[in-house]
Order: C-alpha cells, then structure tokens, then sequence
C-alpha cells in the first residue's frame, strides 16, 4: 500500500540542474526532495567531459558568444534567451567554484594562477572552463556533497516517477500540479507524494537510439511526463548526435570529447587522409551537426564501421594532463591514444527540443517547472554548441529558484490526493516483452530517425511506433510497473514526438537534414516546432 508524502518543492531528477536548483531553494523551503532513478551519480551531467562555456578571456566578449550560439542555432534561437545565458556565464561558475567544484587552472604571463580555458566546436574563442575532462563529475559530486550537508534536501535514489498528479486551477480553466506517484524501486512499491511545486530535472531522451553516450537513464521520462500531463513540447526534431564516441564493441556510451579537436585533434580516415576540409572550412572546429554528417557520410560511402580521431602528434605530457579520464579509458581497450588514433562514430548525446518553458523555466502547468535537457528554452534552437548545455542548467535553475521563491508562500498545499490503485494488475511473467520492444525501438529509431532522415524512414518508423504503442498500453494495463517498463512506456511517446516534429519540418536545418528537402527554406522566417497535447 502507498503512502502519502508532503514536499514543499519535489525535483525529479539529480543532475546538474536539479541539484543545483535544490541548492539555490534549500534556504527558502523547508523541506526539498529529490529524486534520482537510480544512483545519484546517473545522470548525464556526472558524464560529461568538455566543460561549461563562460566568457573569461580578455579577448572574448558576451556579444561574441552570443553571436557563436545564435550561429550554431541555425536561426531558432531566442536571442533574449541567448543573452539571458551567456550573460550569467561566469556568476554560475564563481557558484559553482563557491561549491566546492575545482576547475583547470594554468599560468598566466604575470604568473598568477587563472581558469584554462578549452576551445570547443563552433565557438570563435577559447571560453570552455573544465575540470580536466570530467567536469561533470567534479561538479555533480560537489553538488551531491552540498545538497547531504542540507537538512531542508533529502535525497531519494531509486525512484522513478509513474505519473504526475494535476488537477483543474481555480479559474476551471487549466491544470495545476500537486504532486507525483512514485515507484520506490528498493521496496518495488509506488508511493504518493504532495508537492507545492513540482520540478521537471530529468535530462535527455537519447535513449531512443542503439548508439548513444547518454547513461541508460536518459529515456525522456520527464518530457513524456510533462506530455501526458498536458504540456506543449517543441523542436523534438532536433536530436544531436556527437560525432565522436568510442567504437569499440564494450565501450558503446564512452564519449571522446569535443576538446581533444579543440586541441588540435584531427579526424582521419583508414588510410590516415583527412576530410573535415571537404565538408567545412572550419574542419574539426565545425559544430556538431556538421561533422557528425560527414563522418556518417564517410562511413556510408566507403563502407567502412569508423573513422579516427587522431591527436597522437601532441606530446604524451599534454595529453595525458588534458584528457586524463580518456587516455585512461581507452588504455583499458588497449588503445594507446598518444600513439594511435581512436576509432570513432557518431552517437546521440544531446536532446535540443523538449518542454516548452518560458525564460523562468515554467511550463504550461500551474506550478510545474523544467530545467536542463529536458525542456526547450529557445538557448540552442536546432543546434546546440557545446558546453552550453551545462551553463544552460546552471542559469535556469537560477531563474527558476528566483520564481519559486516568490510564489512558494502564496501556493496553498493540496493534500487531498487519491492513493495509487493497482488492485486489478498483477506481476508480469513476460518480462522478455519489456526487454524486445526497447531494442526494436531503439534499432528502428537509429536506422529511420537518425543523421539522414527521408519521408520513407519517417513513415515507417511512425509505422513501428503506433503497433508499440498499442503493446506497451496493453502491457501496462494489466501488470505492476517496474523501472524497465515505465522507461518504455515513456520513450516510446518521446519516439512518437521526434518523429512528428521531424515530419512537420520540410527543411534541412541545423541537426535535422533529410534527403527530400535538403535545403534551408529561406523563403519565410524560421519557426520552431510546437506541438499540442
């Protein structure tokens, strides 16, 4: 039997965002939960290398940075949003560093100690602060640190959210949310919990493809959370794929980070000739979408599985002092990357689209917020440059503490919430079902939803996704939710979603290209992809 819970602020999810957003509330709040669905530590921010893109440079400007993202964006960008974020670049690292997080330092001229700064993809300056490369780590478990030391936080590993609890606003006009049922995995028990404010920290949905450097929990629970609840969602369409992670057959996830072309690394092909030139001036400093096309496009006209990612000119000193946490890994598949290449191919890593938010992090919902990966701010538009994920988290968790904290005293609790029912399911013997349908869902996804999309490939994987949708209900209806199951049940819809935002746009733009519209429509004002519950 469940039981009843009460929270002033509920955080689904213990990245970077969520954490920090606790953090930011724990002194305005008198209780702050959050959830992680599994460890701590499984969130994307713990596995990100590069860094956190902040102006620091007496070269560098905020109208530069801005000017790089709005770029990248492939005109989707908010310019207001853009500015919002890069002009908080480097009060959200001063907090971070107020943490405990301890980022790269180096000498300057006048030999006084100052942030090293990494150069990155897509930006014309060198305005990436980073941890070696393992700045989420550093700042997830210095986060993870300040949030035990608070007694207004706790902390909940192994708890997967089932549903969002809404109810109509007082004008019967829209929804407000009062809180969530809660599948408690260590007693495989689904709780209920009343919150005041309920807050959206999930992360990604990169799940969706066979190929992916994302943690296994990134399957888009929070976006088809916010859908089912009545949420708009936009620009799904735009899924960014890295063009570099490790191609080894027991390192799937292992990302190579985009700093190791920043530092002058060089894509290469089996017989050792580059060919970044061919697809863009910039070469291996191009944004993501770009390279990522042209390695997919190496690899298909020349049937080969990889191409190489070589930085072995540089000294062992330099690399083993800038790319510790790769040099080791790959050392572990005896791959010595001071003297041979890396093998490499593209692989989804970032969700650009998600819950539409206004610049407070709100969604559609009464007191329901988002922030990270999850939502769709209008910072990357339809191609996010890197490390501005990170800075984006930071930011609107900010922004979103500074609304919450206003509105708290005003939201009356709702406590009068009906208990979980599953007094007509029962316990599955066909778990082999759950395990089926997530690889055919993933396979279909990376063939006809990936890098190159036609009208064809994205008919057919609607085709494949209507028949699963129909299983995964069907399933769902009659036996007890696991964690296996409520990640299906969510990245089928976050599958359904990308691909009708892809079928909306008749266009190649930004992470999104297709052979039936290979151009940009310049004929009218670009427009996002919105789409209604």
């Amino acid at each position: 039997m469940s039981y009843l819970k009460n929270y002033d602020v509920l955080i689904i999810g213990s990245g970077g965002a969520g954490l920090s957003l606790a953090l930011k509330l724990a002194d305005h709040a008198a209780s702050v939960a959050v959830l992680s669905k599994f460890a701590l530590t499984s969130s994307s921010t713990y596995y990100a290398q590069g860094g956190i893109s902040a102006v620091f440079d007496a070269d560098d400007s905020i109208e530069s940075h801005i000017e790089d993202t709005l770029d990248a964006g492939a005109g989707l960008c908010d310019p207001e949003i853009v500015r919002i974020t890069v002009a908080k670049g480097k009060n959200s690292i001063e907090w971070l560093r107020e943490q405990g997080v301890i980022f790269t330092e180096e000498q300057s001229r006048s030999g006084e100690s100052q942030l090293h700064l990494n150069r990155e993809g897509g930006h014309s300056h060198r305005r990436v602060v980073h941890s070696a490369d393992a700045t989420g780590k550093a700042v997830s478990l210095s986060l993870i640190e300040r949030a035990k030391l608070h007694s207004n936080i706790e902390l909940h590993e192994n708890h997967s959210v089932v549903e969002l609890i809404t109810i109509p606003t007082d004008d019967n006009i829209s929804k407000q949310v009062v809180g969530a049922y809660v599948l408690d995995s260590t007693v495989n028990q689904v709780k209920t919990i009343a919150a005041r404010i309920v807050v959206l920290a999930t992360g990604g949905a990169n799940m969706a493809y066979i190929y992916s450097t994302n943690p296994h929990s990134s399957t888009g629970d929070g976006i088809a959370l916010a859908w089912r609840a009545g949420c708009r969602v936009s620009n799904m369409e735009f899924m960014q794929f890295h063009p570099t992670c490790l191609y080894h057959p027991e390192a799937r996830t292992f990302l190579i980070s985009e700093a190791l072309r920043g530092e002058g690394g060089r894509l290469i092909l089996p017989d050792g000739s580059s060919f970044m030139q061919n697809f863009d001036p910039r070469g291996e400093l191009a944004p993501r979408d770009i390279v990522a096309r042209a390695i997919d496009h190496e690899m298909k006209k020349r049937g080969i599985d990889c191409v190489y990612l070589d930085i072995s000119h540089k000294s062992k000193d330099f690399i083993c002092e800038h790319f510790p946490t790769i040099y080791q890994q790959c050392l572990e598949y005896d791959i010595d990357i001071t003297r041979q290449p890396i093998p490499v191919v593209p692989a989804a890593h970032y969700t650009c689209g998600g819950v539409l938010t206004d610049s407070y992090a709100r969604t559609d919902i009464k007191n329901l917020y988002a922030v990270g990966e999850v939502a769709c701010t209008g910072l990357h538009g339809a191609n996010r440059m890197a490390s501005n994920s990170l800075l984006e988290c930071l930011v609107f968790a900010d922004r979103a503490s500074e609304d919450i904290v206003k509105k708290l005293p005003a939201i009356r609790p709702f406590f009068n919430i009906k208990d979980w029912d599953e007094s007509k399911v029962s316990d599955s013997d066909e778990e082999v079902v759950v395990s089926h349908n997530w690889n055919e869902l993933r396979h279909f996804m990376w063939d006809y939803v990936g890098i190159v999309r036609t009208n064809k490939r994205l008919s057919r994987a609607m085709s494949r996704v209507e028949l699963l949708k129909k299983e995964i209900a069907e399933y769902y209806g009659n036996f007890r939710v696991t964690s296996d199951l409520l990640e299906l049940r969510n990245l089928v819809i976050v599958a359904e979603l990308i691909i009708r935002c892809a079928q909306q746009r008749k266009e190649s733009r930004g992470l999104h290209y297709t052979l039936d519209y290979p151009e940009m429509d310049n004929s009218k004002p670009a427009q996002n992809t919105v789409l209604e519950p």
